[in-house]
This record gives structure tokens, sequence and C-alpha cells, in this order.
């Protein structure tokens, strides 16, 4: 089982966990997290924020039993990650703006430091929206071209889509409509990480159905990454 190397708190609520890993994460996906034993239930969906070939971190917020017994972990212990589940944000060119709320700018540094090595035309301006704490701001700036951070408010202000040939996002969902409607009237292409309560993480339970213009799909399978006309 994966052994914990670090398990850092960097906010009030967030940790940011580092393990012991073999994977060949992409920008997007995510581990279903499990360190206890029946109980709780379910294992905890947590978003990749970085890898390499022998490790993978997660960050994470503390907002139940499962992810404060995921606080406790320390260096040398275990935790389960399973396989690395879910698709993964395109890999694409040109401008392109990374959107983030809250948790939500997990995904985020992978998908800025890949895009950024994909190519010498590649540029990567993140918008990272927060409702009080500023996580990792510093850790972002290094990654992208250009970073833009707002506390409190709507950071979907702050964007113009038709800067851009297309735009990433996660976080909640009014923010990702809001910004799928902007992105809409600009004509820029929008691909949007669903957050939604997983139980199984392979498709067999269909707890995390959700509506599409193609019919019911499941966010754990054939997300979470989706084209934002596709659930909105």
């Amino acid at each position: 089982m994966p052994q914990v190397l670090s398990n850092r708190r960097i906010s009030r609520d967030f940790y940011l966990m580092r393990v012991a890993q073999p994977n060949d994460a992409r920008m997007g996906q995510f581990c279903m997290l499990r360190a206890w034993g029946r109980y709780p239930l379910l294992s905890r969906p947590v978003s990749v924020f970085d890898a390499d070939a022998g490790t993978l971190s997660f960050l994470y917020r503390v907002i139940g039993e499962g992810t404060e017994l995921l606080s406790r972990r320390r260096e040398g212990d275990a935790v389960e990650t399973g396989r690395v589940l879910g698709n993964a944000f395109p890999l694409v060119s040109g401008r392109v703006a990374l959107v983030g709320g809250g948790a939500g700018i997990a995904p985020l540094y992978l998908a800025a430091r890949t895009l950024g090595a994909y190519g010498p035309a590649t540029a990567v301006d993140l918008y990272l929206g927060f409702s009080d704490e500023v996580l990792l701001a510093e850790e972002y700036r290094a990654v992208g071209d250009r970073t833009t951070v707002k506390v409190g408010g709507f950071i979907t202000d702050e964007i113009e889509p038709g800067d851009y040939d297309c735009v990433l996002a996660c976080g909640p969902e009014v923010m990702m409509r809001t910004l799928y409607g902007k992105c809409r009237a600009s004509g820029t292409k929008l691909y949007v990480s669903l957050e939604k309560r997983m139980a199984c993480g392979f498709g067999a339970c269909l707890a995390c159905s959700c509506g599409t213009t193609r019919g019911r799909r499941k966010v754990c399978t054939d997300g979470p990454v989706f084209p934002a006309e596709e659930v909105f």
C-alpha cells in the first residue's frame, strides 16, 4: 500500500498530501483515497494535484469524517489510493485559461505544468478564486504565464474568454455555468471538471450520474471532464 511522504496543512481546512505511488496520472484525473478500515464505508474521490512517475500529490479540504482521517496521516503511514481514475483534460495549445474556484483549483496545477511543457506555442493563464484564504498562490504562479487571484466575489468577472483559444475549469457549478455563458458568447471552447459524490469510482453504482445532451453519463468513468456544452 502507498506510503505518505508528506501531509502538509496549508490553511485552516486544506491539506496537501504526497504519497509514493508509481503512476501515469494525467491532468484532471482523480483517485479514491482511503486511510481507514470498515468505517466510513466509502472512499473519498480527490483530484490529482501533481504527479511524476513515482509520486502522487492531492490537495483536499477537510469537510467530513473521511477527510479528517486523511488529515491525520503522517510520513510513513499507509494510505490507499487505488488506480488513477477518470478521463483527463485535453491537450490543447495556443492561449489557454485555467479557471478554478476553492477546492476546484486542485487539478489545475498539474494542468498548468503539463500544458506549459506541451509546446512553445502554448501560453497558460490561471484564474484562482477563493472565498477567504488564498491557497498556494506562489506555487501556481511558478507554473503559469500569468496568475490572477481573487478573494471574495466571482473569479469569472476577471476573465475575458475571447482572449483565449480554450478554457479549462473546475469549481462550484454556479461558477462554471457562469463561465460557460461567457465562453458561449465569445465562441471559446470550454471543458469543465465536475465535482460529484462517488461511491465506487469505476461506474458500477451510478451514484455520480449526471444529465448530458447525450443522456445520463457517469462522472467517474465518462468524466470528470466534459465539454461544457454537454452538461450545461
